[in-house]
């Protein structure tokens, strides 16, 4: 794979799709925003307005399994995601794991804000910079 210098990432859900952005140079990973969906519809304006704005090289969109790896409804509609995006885009779309972001988001938010930084889909963009920061340390060749 050609490494990608600017990715961005998702956290597909059927109400909210959170957004990060990162570079691989220094494998970092921010959280960016959150994009409404609707019943798994995205708003599509916003999601092209993010991309056109950042130009990201690749993308990564978090595929949420079961625990034991096994696929559940939304991982249908995660994948379809991502495979719009690759056809929409014409970009390099990834797909990686997601199991626990969401968990791990909601935890981290928790200890720096208490139960209002839960608020704002603030989760989303962190579940999606985590999804983005587990790809790199995954998928990209060690220094």
């Amino acid at each position: 794979m050609n490494t990608p210098k600017i990715v961005m990432s998702f956290d597909f859900g059927m109400k909210r799709i959170g957004v990060a952005i990162g570079q691989t140079i220094t494998q970092t990973a921010r959280p960016l925003d959150t994009i409404l969906a609707k019943d798994g519809v995205p708003n599509w304006n916003a999601i092209q307005n993010v991309i056109k704005k950042w130009l990201p090289d690749a993308l990564v969109v978090g595929i949420p399994l079961n625990m034991d790896g096994t696929e559940q409804n939304i991982t249908h509609h995660a994948r379809d995601f991502a495979e719009f995006l690759r056809e929409q885009f014409d970009l390099p779309v990834y797909e990686m794991d997601e199991r626990l972001t969401t968990k791990d988001a909601r935890e981290r938010l928790f200890e720096q804000g208490g139960y209002k930084a839960l608020q704002d889909g603030q989760v989303d963009r962190v579940a999606a910079q985590l999804i983005l920061q587990n790809w790199f340390a995954e998928k990209l060749p060690t220094k």
